[in-house]
């Protein structure tokens, strides 16, 4: 770990550097630690969250806030006046409804939560936001991440914001528009030869090494997987203040699903909505599986698998938080499903020519998970069911580049026109 970052986080913090968190709980003993750049617990070494000791909120007063995610940093580990600290200010994304989707599968009502319009169209905006929040108050030199593309992105462009000297590690392979989108708010892009868990090892030892290193998901991971949280609060709130019956989530380090699953939570405890059953669902791409291979196989071990997909962003074969996706999908009773990079494709299809809405291999996989949890009766299509999309399909068009074209080339008349057959 960082020793600047640790020699910071001994000397008094401001007052709400972190709003109103309290601590650091460990998810398996319960071990709580002083706020600051922990994310290991040394009692047990299981990974660290965030708790609090929430105020009264109502919903008025989120519905005052400004319209991006710190509508609800009351709820969240960041100091009231985060407004003032220039940041990206993502959040608040179009909940749409699909009801050509929901037609085309035989669902009675659905939603698409639309996360490619963040900042760097992704959800990797709204995480990235609260671990730059972090990084500010533990006075971190150098924000940096291991990526598999969309958090590069969003910790570069974040970075370059606020004014940070970044630096962002990606698997050498990664598909080009990803590099490029980060590399035009970088100069420090360093491709790494090796698949993502290769990257976040090398990562973790830079953590443990370099001075003033705020490494978004290692050293400060706790702040920021709590950014996914609002994905949750938004989506109850842009339904009325209320819980979907069913939602279905990509997973990738598995940490979005728990987050939702915890907002959700937060909000009935909190009196926000109605507390009511709801059912969370997973999505992988089965060439990077080990979640949905656990959950088939009944297991809580999730053993890990080297990843072969063309859902790079999802291609996590050492997942940090699939254990806890199987808890809440059982507790839920939901269940994690895999596609293979056709039906990938084909999700991808599948939204565009229904929703209008173009989405890269991980929503394609989310998509094409939703299908086959209703073809397979593991979803229930009489209730109302929410998907996340969690990026933009420009980022990946070589999925599908190969799919589509030109339906007809021809001469610039009206005869070759007709001749196509497309006017009837």
């Amino acid at each position: 770990m960082s020793s600047t970052l640790v020699e910071a986080a001994t000397h008094p913090l401001r007052d709400g550097a972190f709003g109103h968190a309290t601590s650091l709980a460990c998810r398996e003993c319960g071990h709580r630690v002083a706020l600051g750049p922990h994310y290991a617990c040394p009692e047990c070494f299981g990974p660290l969250e965030v708790a609090y000791d929430y105020p009264a909120v109502t919903r008025a007063e989120i519905e005052a806030g400004p319209r991006n995610m710190w509508r609800y940093k009351a709820l969240l580990p960041v100091p009231s006046d985060i407004e003032e600290s220039p940041n990206t200010e993502p959040g608040f994304t179009r909940l749409l409804e699909a009801r050509n989707l929901a037609a085309a599968l035989g669902l009675s009502r659905l939603w698409v939560k639309d996360d490619s319009t963040n900042p760097t169209n992704s959800f990797k905006d709204r995480v990235v936001a609260c671990a730059l929040s972090a990084a500010r108050e533990l006075d971190a030199k150098v924000f940096a991440c291991p990526s598999t593309g969309n958090l590069a992105n969003a910790v570069a462009a974040a970075g370059a914001r606020a004014g940070m000297k970044t630096v962002v590690f990606i698997p050498s392979d990664l598909e080009k528009p990803k590099q490029v989108n980060s590399a035009v708010y970088t100069d420090s892009l360093v491709a790494v030869e090796g698949n993502y868990d290769d990257v976040n090892k090398l990562a973790s030892e830079i953590a443990g090494e370099e001075d003033g290193w705020a490494f978004v998901n290692v050293n400060v991971r706790p702040y920021y997987a709590e950014g996914s949280k609002t994905l949750g609060y938004e989506i109850a709130e842009q339904l009325g203040w209320r819980l979907p019956d069913q939602v279905v989530i990509p997973v990738a380090s598995g940490a979005q699903l728990t987050k939702v699953d915890k907002a959700f939570q937060e909000l009935i405890r909190l009196g926000l909505v109605e507390d009511k059953p709801y059912q969370v669902y997973g999505a992988q791409a089965t060439g990077c599986s080990p979640v949905a291979t656990a959950w088939k196989a009944g297991v809580d071990a999730i053993r890990p698998q080297k990843p072969d997909t063309i859902a790079k962003s999802l291609a996590i074969g050492n997942p940090a938080d699939g254990i806890y996706v199987l808890d809440i999908c059982r507790r839920t009773g939901g269940a994690v499903e895999d596609v293979s990079d056709d039906e990938v494709r084909e999700g991808i299809l599948l939204l565009a020519r229904t929703e209008g809405i173009f989405t890269e291999t991980a929503g394609g996989t989310t998509t094409a998970v939703l299908r086959k949890l209703v073809e397979s009766g593991q979803l229930d299509p009489e209730l109302e069911t929410v998907i996340i999309n969690t990026g933009m399909g420009l980022k990946t068009l070589d999925a599908v580049a190969d799919r589509v074209g030109a339906a007809a080339t021809i001469e610039p008349s009206y005869a070759a026109f007709t001749a196509t057959g497309l006017a009837d």
